[in-house]
């Protein structure tokens, strides 16, 4: 893995939304009183089912946005874990749609776009889904664009969704910073001609995919001096 300290020419930041600016693991934690030892369970099951099912479908060729999908996922995980209890799936989905964010996100998208830097999100969850993430965090306004997969109805890993940033930015590939805690949207964007910033949160191995990341951090918080944005 590559470890520049300096990425040039970049006149865009892109963010994966979930694991990346959006802990995934926050519904199931508000929950923790009901669910005891099994919040955290909960959580990866959910969590994996729902980025299976997103390639899976995919592949099938049968799209469903990712508010069906991670209604699906989460009565897999559920039923898997035993837990028969449709109040607290209500409540569950309806802290997916406020998820937290990670500490340091609000202050790095604004000192991104203090320093020029065009900002945006590309995620596989649907507009309504990312809509409410942004408005309940509070960052609507350090972004230029929020982007879902939902517009071609396919998910990452495709090269299309990818695209799509080019397409709404109107930027190369080459002068697009991507960011992504999700090893394989990582590898999967270098491989599609973006400069990338693997955010390696839970420091996981990585990856034998094509691509190659080109920068691996712990957290956000260095990317603006990554790309060149001083601190203000």
């Amino acid at each position: 893995m590559m470890t520049e300290t300096r990425l040039e020419g970049i006149d865009a930041c892109v963010f994966d939304a979930y694991g990346t600016l959006f802990d995934v693991n926050a519904a199931a934690q508000h929950c923790a009183a009901e669910l005891g030892d099994k919040w955290q369970p909960l959580a990866e099951l959910w969590r994996g089912r729902q980025l299976q099912y997103t390639w899976l479908r995919s592949l099938m060729g049968t799209y469903a946005d990712f508010w069906q999908v991670t209604g699906e996922a989460l009565d897999f995980a559920m039923d898997s874990l035993e837990l028969n209890d449709s109040v607290l799936r209500e409540r569950l989905m309806e802290l997916y749609l406020r998820l937290d964010t990670y500490p340091e996100v609000g202050n790095v998208l604004r000192q991104l776009q203090a320093g020029g830097m065009k900002t945006a999100i590309l995620s596989n969850g649907s507009p309504k889904m990312l809509q409410a993430a942004v408005d309940n965090a509070g960052i609507g306004g350090a972004l230029d664009a929020v982007i879902s997969a939902d517009e071609i109805r396919i998910y990452k890993t495709a090269p299309a969704v990818y695209q799509l940033a080019v397409d709404h930015l109107d930027i190369a590939p080459s002068r697009i910073c991507f960011q992504s805690s999700n090893a394989w949207d990582a590898h999967a964007a270098s491989n599609f001609g973006f400069r990338v910033v693997w955010v390696n949160r839970f420091a996981q191995t990585r990856e034998r995919l094509p691509g190659n990341p080109d920068v691996m951090l712990d957290s956000l918080e260095a990317l603006p001096a990554l790309v060149g944005v001083a601190a203000s």
